[in-house]
């Protein structure tokens, strides 16, 4: 399946990829437009975080959390990401240093690729890290 979004992917444009590939759709392809395409023009593809669509922005939630409902998503391992994505897309007072540094990390992958396919391939690693230490941290607690 096609899923489109806008260039120069940040913080939530990289989450909600991780998220397609490891828990939606394995086989996805990410087509990335120009800030400016009204997506109701977009017929080969789901858009998402993008102005007015489904899987975007709403009120204080941003795309990562459109997905995590759409999808109904439970891991909790999941909602822990969820939550420092949300912090450092939407950037709230008083963020968590975890939400401060992953905003920080992510502008500095996209400073040093020559596009958004290797920024994604780059921050994936970032995001399975986060996934692996907060697997941990859960599975620890249990015991």
């Amino acid at each position: 399946m096609k899923w489109v979004t806008r260039e120069r992917v940040h913080v939530d444009r990289v989450a909600c990829p991780w998220l397609i590939k490891r828990f939606i759709d394995p086989d996805a392809e990410f087509v990335f437009v120009p800030r400016e395409t009204d997506p109701s023009i977009i017929k080969d593809g789901t858009p998402f975080d993008m102005k007015g669509v489904e899987l975007g922005h709403h009120g204080d939630k941003c795309s990562f959390d459109a997905f995590m409902e759409k999808y109904n998503l439970q891991d909790p391992v999941l909602k822990k990401i969820q939550l420092i994505v949300r912090e450092a897309d939407t950037h709230p007072k008083n963020s968590s240093p975890l939400a401060v540094a992953l905003d920080v990390f992510g502008r500095g992958y996209t400073l040093s690729s020559k596009d958004d396919y290797e920024t994604l391939d780059k921050e994936f690693y970032l995001y399975d890290a986060l996934y692996a230490y907060f697997k941990n941290q859960l599975e620890s607690e249990v015991k």
